[in-house]
């Protein structure tokens, strides 16, 4: 069944639910940051993983002074008791040994030869074993798009690889015969800017473009190069020939490969002939020729498809608030772009849905809906 200009949340809805949760895969963690984690990941040991010094200093047993036995490097832990009246040079991070009253910092000693005087109290700068996790606490969520820092973590509480989402693999199609690759457009063409930023958008919301051809607004030649694409790629995504114009083919090849169009066209401005659908199972995501509205196709439709695809959650956005007017027309929403800061929407200046300067310096768009409902943020994936 197609859903022909469904409300742009019901389009998001619909793109979600197109496909299910694809392959995953184990890597090393050294090639994980960036990627969507499959499952909860649970830390294999508890973190500190023995009670350990906060401070460079001497451990102490009983009460002051102390007689200077020896000292305990990180990694390397006294093998024995620590006695009362005795003490030893502690880095940080070394293991706290048996018997230990507490920890004085090398700044607040006194040495006199062999012998430590000073004052501590118990326990002091003594990090326990646990503080930061328990043995099988989940640490990061399946779901998560692994950070540096997460990747640390990972690394701290055991792990050597982690099951991570395959990145679906996209073939990119843009179709139209008006397109120059290269040099200042003449001749009633104009210089291609999809071809250079989708695949950044595709790699920034989690997929590889590993496939672009450019092709004529011919039939025959977009029937080819879809069906190609469909048998060989995960996503397959398209420019331009979304409209009802003489020269788009895009429908028509779709129904001539036996394809299903669930989404044609979505109440939504800029971005309105936009479309979704399925050739030899998999997904199509036909986006506009003009940049700005292909963009708000792609974050319309393939957002929350790729969403799904990696295991990550399609979240509500939030409510902002903006001093500037605009609105949608009725039965529409409207996707303004703009900046962000402190929850307040300041609209760019350049908004026609051929425009590019305002996508190059936006963080995102406002969304507006008319009838209105409470001003919302959809941020790019920066």
């Amino acid at each position: 069944m197609t859903l022909v200009e469904p409300s742009w949340d019901k389009a998001r809805e619909v793109a979600a639910h197109l496909v299910s949760t694809g392959p995953t895969e184990k890597l090393p963690l050294t090639q994980v940051i960036g990627r969507v984690i499959s499952n909860d990941a649970k830390s294999l040991v508890q973190l500190p993983t023995y009670e350990t010094s906060a401070m460079d200093g001497y451990v102490v047993a009983g009460s002051s002074p102390w007689k200077l036995i020896g000292e305990i490097k990180a990694g390397a832990p006294y093998k024995g008791k620590l006695e009362a009246g005795q003490a030893l040079g502690i880095a940080t991070g070394a293991v706290i040994p048996d018997g230990a009253y507490g920890v004085l910092r090398w700044e607040n000693a006194k040495v006199d030869g062999d012998q430590v005087i000073g004052e501590t109290t118990e326990r002091k700068d003594f990090r326990p074993a646990g503080e930061e996790s328990k043995l099988n606490e989940v640490l990061i969520k399946a779901g998560t798009t692994l950070t540096p820092g997460m990747v640390g973590l990972l690394a701290a509480a055991g792990y050597d690889e982690i099951e991570v989402a395959k990145r679906p693999k996209v073939a990119l199609l843009l179709l139209g015969d008006e397109i120059q690759l290269s040099g200042l457009p003449k001749d009633g063409f104009v210089r291609d800017s999809l071809g250079p930023q989708l695949p950044g958008w595709f790699e920034k919301l989690g997929c590889e473009v590993v496939h672009i051809e450019y092709v004529s607004d011919q039939l025959e030649l977009t029937i080819e190069a879809i069906e190609r694409a469909s048998k060989n790629f995960d996503i397959v995504a398209t420019t331009g020939g979304t409209a009802d114009g003489p020269r788009d083919f895009l429908h028509l090849a779709i129904k001539k490969l036996n394809g299903v169009i669930s989404i044609d066209k979505v109440a939504v401005r800029p971005g309105h002939p936009q479309l979704l659908a399925t050739v030899n199972g998999k997904p199509l995501i036909g986006l506009p020729g003009n940049p700005q509205s292909a963009v708000v196709s792609l974050l319309t439709l393939g957002q929350p498809l790729i969403n799904t695809l990696l295991g990550r959650a399609n979240s509500e956005l939030p409510n902002i608030s903006s001093d500037d007017q605009f609105d949608a027309q009725p039965g529409f929403t409207r996707l303004v772009l703009g900046t962000l800061n402190n929850g307040q929407f300041k609209m760019g200046n350049y908004l026609g849905s051929a425009m590019l300067r305002s996508l190059a310096h936006a963080d995102g768009f406002a969304v507006c809906t008319n009838p209105p409902t409470p001003l919302r943020w959809l941020g790019l994936p920066l």
